[in-house]
């Protein structure tokens, strides 16, 4: 557990203190910007949605749309050696938002929505639809420097286990994340980074980490290509107990050998044979007005597909900032 957690902080390490340096490096090269109107062409990330938010606290709303593939097959059992069918899709529909207090404090609404499993083998596997968990908290920003268009933030949210036991929610006793944000913008381009930990409030769920990165460069307002790369690294394996009768005969988290990332947590006892999950992806975003702007992004799993929940994922969303 020690080793797994210091291998956490070094990602949170490493993605937050990219951003700063790069700040560091840049800040004497670009000229310095009035304060009011510095971040109006901010870009927020796309993908890893429950978890990798924008630094600087804003008010908006976001309707997310999310289509997912599933792998062919899952590995499952002790180190992952065996694998069964599995196949499919799942969307996901989902309401984000947030209201700034003030430039540095928000409220933040960044779990909820409306999930439909369509497994393509449906001998083990049963379709299912349901509501997701809540999660929701505070967004603080500790450096706010509209002059350098630099902002550090960190977030703490609770994921509640409100949703259906169906579409694999509602478990346990809720999951904290901890997270630290940054972003540094230049001009029309664009980084950010977050970094953080999901700690579980009980043994039937899993405690994992992730990092991810995001690079955008503003072409024009209407085109605005972006990269992002995310990993997720379980660090403490849940209990396995059985649980989500709908699926598997409840049989998943004491056969899975994998975790469920952003939106899902199966508590899978065997998550320790396939700690890791990175994914890529890109895609764009389209300014359509001051306060309204559309995007889409298509993310892959850098990893071995079927030793993780993902085969391929389009991402769709809307932000209204207000």
């Amino acid at each position: 557990m020690k080793t797994h957690t210091a291998i956490a902080v070094a990602g949170a390490f490493i993605a937050t203190a990219s951003t700063v340096s790069a700040n560091s490096i840049f800040e004497a090269l670009v000229p310095d910007k009035p304060a009011n109107g510095a971040f109006e062409d901010v870009v927020r990330p796309m993908t890893n949605t429950t978890l990798f938010d924008l630094a600087l606290p804003t008010t908006n709303v976001r309707p997310i749309f999310i289509h997912h593939n599933l792998p062919d097959r899952v590995s499952v059992g002790p180190g992952g050696a065996a694998t069964l069918p599995m196949g499919g899709d799942v969307q996901i529909y989902a309401l984000q938002f947030e209201i700034a207090l003030s430039e540095r404090l928000s409220i933040v609404a960044t779990k909820d929505g409306y999930v439909d499993i369509n497994p393509g083998d449906t001998s083990i596997w049963s379709a299912q639809s349901g509501f997701a968990n809540i999660g929701a908290g505070l967004k603080y920003a500790f450096i706010y420097d509209p002059a350098n268009e630099f902002v550090l933030s960190g977030s703490a949210t609770f994921e509640l286990p409100t949703g259906n036991d169906d579409v694999f929610q509602g478990q346990g006793d809720g999951v904290l994340n901890l997270i630290v944000s940054g972003l540094k913008i230049w001009d029309d381009f664009q980084l950010a980074s977050g970094a953080g930990l999901r700690l579980a409030m009980d043994d039937t769920q899993s405690t994992s980490s992730f990092v991810s990165g995001h690079a955008s460069y503003k072409v024009h307002d209407w085109f605005i290509p972006l990269v992002e790369l995310n990993w997720h690294h379980v660090l403490e394996p849940g209990n396995g107990t059985a649980a989500f009768n709908s699926q598997a005969g409840g049989a998943v988290p004491g056969a899975a050998a994998f975790e469920g990332s952003d939106l899902l947590n199966f508590g899978a006892q065997h998550a320790g044979s396939n700690r890791d999950l990175v994914t890529a992806a890109v895609g764009f975003r389209s300014q359509l007005t001051d306060s309204m702007e559309v995007g889409a992004a298509y993310e892959i799993p850098l990893t071995n597909e079927q030793d993780g929940i993902i085969e391929d994922r389009f991402t769709l969303d809307l932000i209204y900032r207000f």
